[in-house]
């Protein structure tokens, strides 16, 4: 199985029998050794006789010269004059060596010319010949490569080594069980995870996972989250979009319809009054049509931006000059309250089309007797960017409906109709707009205190 929690699983196990018989099989093996060490030495404590004899003679001769006659005279090798003298039987054959107070060694077993010093390894096993409490030389017994054990000793290297096995099998075990556990742990999330991406792909959504387990999966969950919410939004947008647009289209097309049809029967007479009140239907088809297009194109990064120098003051006069008619006939003063001589890398058009739709949006929304004013500064000298704002004294926005402004369709009052709004879509359009020629749009507004729209756009040298 090419499951997460399987393979980690596996891979525990492994290392941790491998882990439990590297140190069992070192274990074991180091113990015999120190054990056989201990019974060499054990021995060579029995033999202090040849001690006794070795600070004897350097107390004759003053030197370790000739010293191979002490040993020539004692015997074999762990034969001394204990246990096993000249009978060739004891522990097992071991080699003698004996060496100077630096550690030179001035006698070799196995060597007719002794040369050489004593290793660190050496030094700390051999017995150390003294003379009136000073050493003058140590002698050091070979390791034997095999030594018999008595049915005693034997007896307790089998019992550490079952113990040692028992302890493996325990630690094997447990690290198995953890493993297993480890491993269920850190695939679960995930397996969470892939469950609940297969609900959502089956528009779930609704469809969320449980923030847990180690960092990096909790923040894969929380980004899961994050994307499921930012696409039910998205998915709620589009629905509600298409009922709005199949609702925008309804209203013309069935003017159009009805009327169409009565002429058809008589009911109206044909006449130029009534093909214009169709003709403006038509209008308000093909200006949503214009828009929606705009949006789309704006979607897939495709706008068309045609960006040169322009005069926003001279941009400004020319937006306000045309509403200024309207604004009178709904007795709501339209004025200029700050503007600076600035220049800006916008396109004309867009531009133009942009205040349009700020200003026909606060023309919409402010009482008679209200007031409309357009803005133009920058920050500071250095500025990059300057900024255009146009405020009104209407109702206001709720803060609920901030956020959702330059959404398409979308209307703080949802009772609104054609009759008594737009379509919805004059704000995302600008906000597309600005956005295309790389600035930024907001609004900031209170209820019952007004709005304030601003856009920003690059400043030209």
């Amino acid at each position: 199985m090419n499951r997460l929690w399987v393979r980690l699983t596996l891979a525990f196990i492994f290392i941790t029998l491998v882990g439990v018989a590297t140190i069992a099989l070192l274990t074991n093996w180091s113990a015999g050794n120190e054990f056989r060490q201990y019974l060499v030495r054990q021995d060579m404590m029995m033999q202090s006789g040849l001690l006794d004899d070795l600070a004897a003679f350097y107390q004759r001769n003053g030197s370790w010269n000739g010293v191979a006659d002490v040993f020539n005279g004692f015997g074999m090798p762990m034969m001394g004059r204990g246990r096993g003298q000249g009978t060739g039987q004891g522990r097992g054959m071991s080699t003698l060596r004996l060496a100077d107070a630096n550690s030179q060694i001035v006698y070799d077993e196995r060597s007719a010319t002794a040369s050489g010093s004593l290793s660190a390894d050496e030094r700390a096993v051999a017995q150390t010949i003294t003379l009136n409490g000073k050493p003058v030389g140590y002698l050091v017994m070979g390791q034997p490569t095999r030594v018999a054990l008595s049915p005693v000793e034997q007896s307790f290297l089998d019992q550490l080594r079952n113990t040692l096995i028992v302890a493996a099998l325990l630690a094997g075990g447990f690290g198995i069980v953890l493993g297993l556990v480890i491993s269920r742990a850190l695939a679960a999330p995930l397996s969470n995870l892939a469950d609940a991406a297969r609900a959502f792909a089956a528009r779930d959504w609704n469809r969320r996972v449980r923030v847990q387990g180690a960092d990096e999966i909790a923040e894969v969950a929380r980004e899961f989250n994050a994307m499921a919410d930012e696409v039910q939004r998205a998915e709620t947008l589009r629905r509600n979009m298409i009922a709005d647009i199949a609702h925008e289209l309804r209203t013309p097309l069935a003017v159009l319809q009805g009327n169409l049809s009565a002429m058809l029967d008589e009911v109206y007479p044909l006449e130029r009054s009534e093909i214009a009140t169709l003709y403006d239907e038509t209008r308000l088809l093909s200006r949503l049509v214009d828009d929606l297009r705009e949006l789309a194109l704006a979607d897939a990064g495709r706008l068309t931006i045609n960006t040169q120098t322009v005069n926003v003051a001279e941009t400004l006069r020319a937006a306000l000059a045309n509403f200024s008619v309207a604004a009178d006939a709904q007795n709501v003063e339209i004025a200029l309250t700050q503007v600076e001589e600035l220049l800006a890398r916008a396109d004309p058009d867009r531009l133009a089309q942009i205040l349009r739709n700020l200003i026909a949006n606060a023309l919409r929304y402010t009482p008679s007797g209200g007031a409309i004013s357009v803005q133009c500064s920058v920050f500071s000298v250095h500025s990059e960017f300057i900024t255009i704002s146009v405020s009104d004294t209407g109702e206001g926005i709720a803060t609920d409906d901030l956020p959702h402004v330059f959404e398409r369709f979308y209307r703080g009052d949802k009772s609104r109709t054609r009759a008594t709004g737009n379509s919805g879509l004059g704000l995302a359009i600008a906000k597309a707009w600005v956005e295309a020629m790389g600035g930024k749009i907001g609004v900031e507004s209170e209820l019952g205190r007004g709005s304030r729209f601003w856009f920003t756009l690059p400043r030209a040298e």
